[in-house]
């Protein structure tokens, strides 16, 4: 995908953009970390008392430690990057939650809730990542799932959005070089960028959660600016700065 490549793409990336305009690949600038609801739903807080979460990608444990403190009878925190988690082990701590918000690298418990926010664009494999949260529920429990901007979005390539849709104009060999100059990690496609982009449509997570073990009960996305045209199929993709859903066992 993309048009514009080689020296002509990358010159002209580097002119617009010396440096990357943004400091990650994650998530939407309308939303922040703390509006736990917005992601999940007005009625999560009531849900999560007195059941078992387990934070799937759970970063630094922010959301984890909140998620306790609003009364969840146990919060499993699940990254794959063990510095984060030691910040998450502080945190509970210092908020007196640490008898029931642990962290992990993985674990063998199950789950009344399965939650992920802001990473299903990233995963490499997303089938595998759903196959493996299958494993996690209990024969009655569910994920919860929120992520986005998805990859027709205006910004869904995240830090190679220099400007609405560039990430689908330029190509991404041009992308990647101008990502070089500022950073140094060797990464050769999107893939490989720290937290990577595996440039997800809703279509296509429909599909995966379709052939999966698992059913989607319901999937409802927040439009750019709270425009509801933007809600409709036909324009949900480029659209949509957030979607959430529920999925279940089948």
């Amino acid at each position: 995908m993309g048009i514009i490549g080689g020296q002509i793409g990358y010159r002209i990336l580097r002119f617009i953009a010396p440096r990357s305009q943004s400091s990650s690949g994650s998530i939407s600038n309308e939303a922040s970390d703390t509006k736990t609801e917005l992601f999940f739903g007005d009625a999560f807080f009531k849900d999560v008392v007195g059941k078992t979460v387990i934070d799937f990608g759970c970063g630094r444990g922010n959301q984890s430690v909140e998620i306790a403190l609003k009364g969840a009878g146990k919060v499993i925190g699940i990254d794959i990057q063990e510095q984060r988690l030691e910040v998450g082990k502080q945190t509970a701590k210092q908020s007196g939650v640490d008898d029931r918000c642990t962290f992990a690298t993985k674990t063998s418990e199950l789950g009344d809730i399965v939650i992920s926010k802001d990473a299903f664009e990233h995963f490499a494999d997303p089938a595998e990542i759903l196959q493996i949260m299958s494993t996690l529920l209990k024969p009655n429990g569910y994920i919860l799932a929120s992520f986005g901007p998805t990859w027709f979005h205006p910004h869904g390539g995240h830090l190679f959005s220099v400007f609405p849709w560039s990430h689908l104009i330029f190509t991404e060999e041009s992308q990647i070089r101008w990502r070089s100059d500022f950073k140094t990690d060797g990464a050769t496609k999107f893939s490989e960028i720290e937290g990577g982009l595996n440039q997800l449509t809703i279509a296509r997570f429909e599909k995966i959660v379709a052939d999966s073990p698992l059913c989607l009960e319901w999937l409802e996305t927040i439009p750019i600016k709270g425009i509801s045209l933007f809600k409709t199929k036909a324009l949900r993709e480029i659209g949509s700065s957030i979607v959430r859903c529920k999925i279940s066992l089948k």
